[in-house]
């Protein structure tokens, strides 16, 4: 039985060529929409690793439901005021930002 010759591309190959290349605007567009997705995938998680809903969680942290809602789905439109009260008062955790230049 002979042997096909497969065209492999690693992820970053895949990457590079859907999104842009590292430095590109279209690739910082992507990688920073993709952290503020992880904020908000972060803090579902810890919500439900705490066995808590959307609605319990917002009353520890004394703001409406849609606003933690708003935070897991949507983190890129939530003050960062409103993500420490929720990772912090209502979650136990600690928020950190970090700067780069």
């Amino acid at each position: 039985m002979g042997t096909r010759e497969q065209n492999i591309n690693t992820f970053e190959e895949i990457r590079d060529q859907y999104i842009g290349p590292m430095g590109s605007p279209e690739r910082k567009d992507h990688d920073r929409g993709f952290e503020l997705f992880m904020v908000g995938v972060s803090i579902a998680q810890a919500r439900e690793a705490q066995g808590l809903t959307q609605e319990q969680l917002a009353k520890k942290c004394g703001i409406a439901k849609a606003v933690v809602n708003k935070a897991e789905m949507e983190a890129e439109n939530v003050k960062i005021s409103v993500l420490q009260n929720i990772i912090e008062n209502g979650l136990g955790g600690r928020l950190q930002l970090s700067v780069q230049f």
